[in-house]
């Protein structure tokens, strides 16, 4: 965990875009069907935007038809926060990067898989690193997965 840490506010506001800092810092939500990643097939994993901790893997993303990245679950629970959330009509869970403290999205009760849970996530809170990518990089252990 000590290879992943938050950058200070006066850097993310360097270095991410304004649509990922507004999503990441201040909980708003990219727009659906004009976003990088939910359309995105590709073997690969999604990592936090903020910090570079590994979240999602494409083996667990699936399409809710919703017009964002969804995935039936983390690659562990323990890399992320769950939070009230009562902004909308309704009560819903916030989904938040633990290391990083960014917003990534929500849960719902309605995805496929054993737990049945669908995270709804921003693709401006992620960047994804494709498979091919992971040999040569900080990820290479993740390359294993793909291997199963």
């Amino acid at each position: 965990m000590s290879n992943y840490k938050k950058l200070s506010p006066e850097e993310l506001k360097k270095t991410l875009s304004p649509l990922e800092y507004a999503v990441t810092q201040h909980e708003d939500t990219e727009p659906p069907f004009n976003n990088k990643y939910w359309d995105n097939h590709a073997d690969g994993i999604y990592v936090d935007l903020v910090t570079g901790e590994p979240l999602f893997t494409s083996k667990d993303k699936f399409d809710s038809g919703t017009g964002w990245p969804c995935f039936s679950a983390p690659i562990s629970k323990s890399t992320l926060v769950f939070k009230e959330d009562k902004k909308l009509w309704s009560t819903r869970t916030e989904v938040r990067s633990k290391l990083g403290d960014a917003h990534l999205g929500h849960i719902f009760d309605d995805g496929p898989g054993p737990e049945g849970v669908r995270y709804c996530i921003n693709s401006a809170s992620l960047k994804f690193i494709p498979k091919g990518e992971l040999k040569n990089s900080a990820y290479s252990e993740w390359l294993k997965i793909f291997d199963v």
